[in-house]
């Protein structure tokens, strides 16, 4: 695992391998081992190296025997070992034992279907000295982040956006239309960046820069035909086979490795699995929240604990009531754009508690999209039993449901809130549906707070344009694939791990998993309301029943009801009538009122007041230029 960044002039100039160090200095925390660069005419190419394979001979850049190819690589490839021995065969000599330098010789040797050949989460730049030729890749699911900038002739590229801005010679601005994203989704999807000029290069995509030209290819995308003509048990036994090869893969490691455990389906299968495979026992991580009742209600260590025991597991546990005020200036800066999702918070913690014994760490990503986890994908199946209803009772429901409260803090409350939700889109169209279920903040009430408004190319409609599935689950995975997976959970797991020196790896993300869970029928994955229904019975063999049938709870904060109480104080001050006047994004009435139904729990507000809070703290940092630490001290002296 490493922070790649680099330069390429198009119009043959020499490139400045000064530009090219100060951006490696950006991201020291990807890379604390190691430090590497290689410059020759217009290209100069960098990275801070996490030793994970060969700690002794796998500096990078890489390069060939004749030395006409340059390589820097974040990542890994997991098929390494096979392509190693294959192309060895063909005449190939390797330098190294590094996991990387296959790349270089796949390359040499198959052209640019090379990237057919690989299995792995990477973020690559290669540079062909003799055709001039800088090729920029990035992953099939959007594991690893690659961004991109090009001013004038100038081609710069990184693992993280801030290495990009260390090598401009202007101060940093927002783009617009980002903005407007990221306060709908809580997010900014690619390719867009909140960074005015700097791009984000999508999953599955060669950017080739040559002849003083850019091009973006696309690679590889999710099937989108299904088998029908398979038995639910041929479906168990395939899933059963790839998951454990995913898992088994992706444990090779020259350094201490572990696992994210919450207890729920998907990290407890990754456990399980690890656990067969390996000779000692499993070095487990999981955290938990202490205080109030809604830090109990998202308190998962007695879950995880029980998978411990079963699987004899060396487990570790953490329990924490966080300093919020502290850690947002720090994570915000580590995650190079805001977002809404309260996960970044725990993964920071459960990794930092994680490095202090491993290098590499599992994860339980992904498995909710392939195999049909999310609440949202059973849209559809209430939708069709709410329309049986008589117009009348359908109506009258629709109305009621509007004075329902809104808070996901507990159980009964967040039924309510599921339900109201439900009912305010039960009667639109499936895409619209799916829209309200995903967005922080509906369009009308956006030009309210903000004067944004969508001209209809949006990223979820492009993303809907691209699922062609006659299959309504198989058109979501392709949906969620192309945005929330790749440019939520993905990035902040990237970024929040990666800020702690850990490597994470999403065995359930394995591309070859992802395209048999792509051609499984929705009546196989969900069925009679039942997520994820398929996968429960595959991992039978594997798991209890008490740890199949829990309920799901996400791997997140109670950030709603801190936001109510602890740090209420903290969002007042914040996002005060002054700091917003001085901004000059929002109308404050609005946002005042947004505020009061979130305290109320008229309305359920915690991801776009989030998103709001996290915007203001990311614009002291890279748009005023404030150090984190100072605007740390800013909010402690706030709370």
């Amino acid at each position: 695992m490493c922070g790649i960044y680099g330069v390429l002039h198009l119009d043959g100039s020499p490139a400045d391998p000064a530009r090219v160090s100060s951006m490696g200095r950006a991201v020291v925390h990807r890379g604390p081992d190691d430090e590497g660069l290689y410059h020759e005419g217009p290209c100069a190419i960098g990275m801070r190296r996490l030793a994970i394979i060969d700690l002794a001979g796998g500096h990078q850049p890489l390069t060939n025997q004749e030395r006409t190819l340059w390589l820097v690589c974040n990542g890994e490839i997991y098929n390494f070992r096979e392509l190693r021995q294959a192309l060895s065969a063909r005449g190939h000599r390797f330098l190294t034992g590094s996991d990387s330098e296959a790349i270089l010789h796949a390359y040499a040797e198959y052209g640019d279907e090379f990237l057919q050949h690989l299995n792995g989460m990477f973020g690559f730049a290669l540079w062909d000295a003799p055709r001039r030729r800088l090729l920029i890749g990035r992953d099939r699911l959007g594991i690893k982040p690659l961004y991109y900038a090009l001013e004038g002739q100038r081609l710069t590229f990184a693992s993280e956006a801030k290495s990009i801005l260390a090598a401009r010679s202007c101060s940093a601005r927002v783009d617009r239309s980002a903005l407007a994203e990221y306060l709908h989704w809580g997010y900014v999807p690619a390719p867009q960046c909140l960074f005015q000029g700097i791009r984000k290069l999508p999953p599955a995509t060669l950017l080739v820069a040559e002849d003083g030209r850019l091009e973006e290819r696309r690679y590889w995308r999710i099937p989108q035909e299904v088998d029908r003509g398979m038995s639910e048990a041929e479906w168990v036994a395939a899933v059963r086979e790839q998951m454990e090869r995913s898992v088994r893969m992706q444990m090779v490691s020259d350094v201490p490795i572990g696992a994210f455990l919450s207890g729920g389906l998907d990290s407890s299968a990754v456990v399980g699995y690890m656990s067969r495979a390996a000779s000692a026992p499993v070095k487990t991580y999981s955290i938990g929240f202490e205080g109030s009742a809604a830090d109990d209600y998202y308190n998962e260590l007695p879950h995880a604990r029980r998978v411990a025991r079963l699987f004899g597991t060396d487990h570790h546990e953490i329990l924490v009531k966080p300093d919020v005020a502290a850690l947002l200036p720090r994570l915000l800066w580590h995650m190079d754009e805001p977002i809404a999702d309260t996960a970044f918070l725990t993964t920071y913690l459960v990794s930092a508690f994680a490095r202090q014994e491993v290098t590499v760490i599992l994860s339980g990503v992904g498995g909710d999209e392939l195999f049909g986890g999310y609440r949202r994908y059973l849209g559809s199946h209430f939708a069709a039993r709410f329309e049986r209803l008589p117009g009348w009772l359908r109506r009258s429901a629709v109305r009621a449901g509007r004075l329902l409260p809104s808070d996901r803090h507990s159980g009964a409350l967040n039924a309510m809130r599921l339900a109201k939700r439900f009912l305010s889109s039960a009667e639109l169209s499936f895409e619209e549906r799916y829209r309200s279920y995903v967005q922080i903040a509906a369009p009308e009430l956006l030009a309210a707070l903000c004067g944004m408004r969508f001209d209809g190319d949006d990223a979820l409609e492009r993303a809907f344009a691209g699922a062609l599935s006659e299959d309504s689950l198989n058109r979501l995975l392709t949906v969620d694939a192309e945005t929330q997976l790749p440019d939520d959970l993905l990035l902040l797991t990237d970024k929040m791990s990666m800020a702690t020196s850990l490597e994470c790896r999403v065995p359930l993300l394995d591309h070859e998993l992802v395209e048999l869970a792509a051609r499984m029928p929705e009546t196989v994955k969900v069925r009679k309301g039942k997520l994820k229904h398929l996968l429960k019975i595959a991992l039978s063999d594997l798991l209890p029943l008490d740890v199949l049938q829990r309920g799901k709870r996400g791997f997140g904060t109670p950030m709603g009801a801190w936001l109510k109480g602890s740090l209420g104080g903290l969002l007042a001050s914040v996002l005060s009538e002054e700091a917003v006047a001085r901004r000059g994004w929002l109308h404050y009435p609005v946002l005042r009122r947004i505020v009061t139904d979130h305290a109320a729990n008229r309305e359920d507000y915690t991801d776009l007041l989030l998103a709001l809070l996290n915007l203001e703290i990311w614009s002291r940092i890279y748009l005023d230029g404030q150090a984190p630490e100072e605007v740390t001290a800013e909010l402690k002296a706030l709370v």
